[in-house]
This record gives C-alpha cells, sequence and structure tokens, in this order.
C-alpha cells in the first residue's frame, strides 16, 4: 500500500513540474520586458493611415420602378379581330394602329344612314324654299331642320362607332404578350395587350418622417438594381404631402432618364439620396475595426524608445462606405492603425510593419 501512495506522489510530482515548466515558459515568453530574447516576438502586421475625406452625406433606402404611363389596352366595342398589326414585346409610337375589327356590317349601316341624311337634307333645302312663301307652317320647317339634324347625327355616331374598332396606341412605349388572335370575337373591355411607357421612368421609394427637412425636389438620386452592375441617375420630382401613419415615413418619387428601356417596371431598386453639401471625415479601412457590442476599436500603432508597440484604442465609428468607415472620436488624421487581422495583436504588443503588401479594403468587404 505504501508504494502504491509513493509511486503516486512521484507521479503527481512530476506532472506539477512539466506543466510549471510549460506555464512558467508562456509567462516568460509574453511577459513585457522578460524571457527569450528580452520580450514578446513582434507581429509582422500591415498597417494603414486615417485619413481625411470629403464625402456626401447620403440616404440610402430601397424601392422600386415604375411606369409613367401604363394601361391594358381594350376595346370600347364588341368585334371580331380582323387584323393585328403588332408582334409582343414591339416598340410603338403614339397613335400606331394595333389593331382592327371586322366593321362590313357597320360600314353597311353607314351607308344606309348617309342616304337618309341626304333626304333630309334636300326635304329642309325645299323647306326653306317655301318658308318664305307661306307654303308651308313654321312648324313643319321645324320639324324638317330636326330630321336633319338627327340624320346628321347618326350618320357622325355611326363613323365614330366605326373609328372605334381600329385600336391605336395611346402613347409610345413598349408593349407586353399579346392576348388575342385574330378571328376572335372581343366583347368591350377586353385586354389586348399591356402597353407601358419605358423612357423615362419613376422610382418610388420612401424615407423615415426624420429626414424630411432635408428633402426637396431636384435633389439628386442614384439607383442600382440587382440586373445590372451600373448606376442610373435622377432626380426626386414628387415628394407626397403627408407621412404615413402607419409606418411613419413619407413616400418620395423620383425620375430617371431610360433612353436604352434598361430599367424595366417593377424591377427592384437599392436608391441613394444625395444631399447637396459635402462634409470632412476621418476614415480607416473597415477590416482595421472590430465591431463590438460594447464598443468599436481599432489598434493604434505607436512610436516609442521600445520601437512600434500596439495599443487598444476605443472609437466612435459612423457611416460606413466602399470599404471604409467614418471616425468620428478616437483617432487623428495622420495616425496608423493595424490595417487587418485584429485577433493576431495584442495590445501592447510589439509589431514590424509589412511594406510588401497592399490591401484593398472595397474589394475585401464590398459596400
Amino acid at each position: 500500500f505504501m508504494k502504491v501512495i509513493t509511486r503516486s506522489l512521484i507521479a503527481l510530482a512530476l506532472l506539477g513540474v512539466i506543466f510549471g515548466g510549460i506555464f512558467g515558459y508562456k509567462f516568460l515568453i509574453q511577459a513585457p520586458g522578460g524571457g527569450m530574447g528580452g520580450g514578446p516576438r513582434p507581429a509582422n502586421v500591415m498597417a494603414t493611415e486615417v485619413i481625411a475625406e470629403q464625402w456626401q452625406s447620403e440616404r440610402r433606402t430601397v424601392g422600386s420602378l415604375t411606369a409613367i404611363d401604363a394601361v391594358a389596352v381594350s376595346t370600347e366595342v364588341a368585334g371580331v379581330i380582323e387584323r393585328i398589326n403588332f408582334d409582343s414585346g414591339d416598340l410603338i409610337e403614339a397613335g400606331d394602329v394595333l389593331l382592327t375589327l371586322d366593321k362590313s356590317v357597320d360600314e353597311a349601316e353607314l351607308a344606309g344612314l348617309e342616304a337618309q341624311a341626304e333626304l333630309a337634307r334636300i326635304e329642309f333645302a325645299r323647306a326653306e324654299d317655301l318658308l318664305p312663301q307661306r307654303a308651308i307652317s313654321q312648324s313643319q320647317f321645324d320639324e324638317a331642320r330636326a330630321r336633319l339634324d338627327s340624320a346628321v347625327a347618326a350618320v357622325n355616331t355611326q363613323q365614330e362607332r366605326i373609328r372605334q374598332k381600329t385600336i391605336t396606341a395611346p402613347f409610345s412605349g413598349a408593349l407586353g404578350l399579346r392576348r388575342v388572335s385574330p378571328g376572335q370575337f372581343l366583347a368591350p373591355g377586353s385586354d389586348i395587350v399591356n402597353l407601358q411607357k419605358l423612357d423615362p421612368i419613376y422610382a418610388d421609394f420612401s424615407l423615415p418622417e426624420r429626414f424630411l427637412p432635408g428633402l426637396q425636389k431636384g435633389q439628386a438620386v442614384e439607383i442600382s438594381t440587382s440586373a445590372y452592375e451600373q448606376t442610373f441617375t435622377g432626380e426626386i420630382t414628387a415628394i407626397d404631402s403627408g407621412v404615413d401613419a402607419e409606418t411613419r415615413s413619407v413616400s418620395i418619387r423620383a425620375t430617371l432618364d431610360n433612353p436604352e428601356g434598361l430599367l424595366r417596371p417593377g424591377m427592384f431598386a437599392e436608391v441613394t439620396v444625395l444631399e447637396p453639401e459635402q462634409r470632412r471625415v476621418l476614415t480607416i479601412p473597415r477590416t482595421a475595426v472590430s465591431f463590438n457590442t460594447y464598443g468599436d476599436f481599432v489598434l493604434r500603432i505607436n512610436e516609442t524608445e521600445q520601437g512600434l508597440l500596439s495599443e487598444r484604442v476605443q472609437i466612435e465609428t459612423g457611416e460606413v462606405r466602399d470599404g471604409r468607415v467614418e471616425v468620428i472620436r478616437g483617432l487623428e488624421a495622420g495616425e496608423r492603425v493595424v490595417a487587418a487581422g485584429l485577433i493576431k495583436v495584442r495590445p501592447g504588443q510589439p509589431v514590424t510593419i509589412d511594406e510588401t503588401t497592399a490591401m484593398d479594403p472595397a474589394g475585401v468587404t464590398g459596400r
């Protein structure tokens, strides 16, 4: 039994010596001014300077694109389709003939009405000659004039009905998908094809009511969509007269030129509202900032008698734009900070700056 206790004590002593040596070595390595080589090993880092820039204030939101004019082309009168003069997706001009309905019966009726109108015109002319001679009464003359007016009105009505059987484009734009075929009977109000005006085009969006004082007509906006890797520009042309009581936001409409028809109604749009004035800001790459719920910080590189040392500095951040972060408080222009890999560097650790590697923060972080 005593042998077992002795062996256990010896094993515990050996383990204590081993772990004590390990922890002691790590302590000596990490302790400032101590350990092997006189201190902790310097970390090789990429550095960047705090720079001053001119930023144009902006407000970001999302919205959708809307056609300035949009209509489902339909017919006012019933009839059988005689001819279709368009294809799906065509670009057309105002007044172009899209479709004609069969007019043979209506034209025959028009011929009869015109004959009746001609007869009424002859009878009225005869009444005009007889009235001065007192050959007819005034009431007979009035009846002849009324018959002529009624006949002319009937002719005009029939001509308008025939005109309605030729459907034309109410404005210039792009057609959608054709919904009818030749020979098909159309009832009044039947949809034929959608027509939308694409140039210019609206971008509708909203902003919180607190931004209302800074909004005005003519203010520049930038629009981007997932369909194209380019930015489209326009300006605010309308601001709603009221604020939505549920969302506490104001609706805004911008107008953009769209000569190539790239933008289409219904597209999702990322909207940036640009303010006229610019402001001076201090910025650093986004990769240089450690964002935390209890505060954001950077590792500033200070020149000391012992060389370059890292220092943990609490900062207040603002906007993030093109991979750079606005620094509101905590740093000054020209100061250097660790550009990336903050987790590998401890506060107070010596550092050496890697001058051979360049980093594009915008390419790393995006916008």
